[in-house]
């Protein structure tokens, strides 16, 4: 019997009052363990889904639901409680608390949980190595590179064993070097099983590390590709031949323990 899926989106419409649909008719499922990119211009209704998936919105007719949940009946105090058990979210702008230590960033998603402190040291331990940032887990986030504050940005999502990670143009304040290492790292992270939906306008991201894109226009799926020839030549480069990362600098993943497995 087939996994129910990671994410089923049926037929939802957002109206916003005096403008035209965010969302028009959309219907989209995503299977366990799939990586999805979302393209699109500016506009097409990317960000307006990613609030959907997440349950920071709701939509005006249709579905949503995620991890068997259906996030669009959740009232906000419900909703927040679903992304802090079962959704991690990596932002373009790090989203971290700059007078909290790496370490306590990392912990601070385990603490909301009440997690016993010492299981969670040790997931964030384990996430800081993994991810290849532990020696800064003392510093500040202000003392780190952009590639690395986005490592600990994926740690801290990371750190709830969430059924779904979303990343919203997780390489757009990046230089060239920091955003490839990161199109790396959420390569490696979705070979060892984690469940990615991702937001970008970086079309090497979406060719290299995902397996399946979707490009939306005027708020639906106006086109929906697996397993392109794209993604095949892109992988070259930047992933190894099974979708894992491979070389790279500044700490990329090299295996051991599969730290985003539930």
């Amino acid at each position: 019997m087939p996994a129910p899926p990671a994410i089923a989106i049926h037929d939802i419409t957002k109206r916003y009052d005096g403008a035209a649909s965010a969302l028009a008719g959309l219907s989209l499922t995503v299977a366990p363990g799939e990586s999805l990119a979302i393209v699109g211009p500016s506009g097409s209704g990317k960000s307006t889904l990613l609030n959907m998936v997440a349950g920071l919105d709701r939509p005006s007719t249709g579905s949503v639901t995620v991890d068997g949940v259906r996030v669009d009946r959740l009232n906000e105090t419900a909703a927040a409680k679903f992304r802090r058990a079962r959704i991690g979210m990596i932002f373009q702008f790090f989203n971290l608390l700059d007078d909290l230590t790496v370490l306590d960033n990392v912990l601070l998603p385990a603490q909301l949980a009440g997690t016993p402190s010492a299981r969670a040291r040790a997931r964030a331990d384990e996430l800081l190595g993994y991810l290849g940032v532990a020696r800064h887990g003392g510093a500040y986030p202000g003392r780190l590179s952009g590639g690395e504050r986005q490592r600990v940005a994926v740690a801290r999502a990371l750190m709830n064993r969430p059924a779904l990670l979303l990343a919203d143009e997780p390489t757009g304040a990046l230089d060239s070097v920091a955003a490839a290492q990161v199109r790396d790292l959420l390569a490696a992270v979705n070979a060892d099983g984690q469940t990615l939906l991702l937001v970008t306008h970086d079309a090497a991201l979406a060719a290299s590390c995902a397996s399946r894109t979707v490009e939306l226009a005027d708020g639906t799926v106006a086109r929906d590709t697996h397993g392109s020839v794209a993604r095949d030549a892109e992988t070259t480069a930047a992933c190894g031949t099974d979708g894992s990362a491979v070389g790279g600098t500044g700490g990329t993943v090299t295996g051991g323990p599969a730290p985003v497995s539930r």
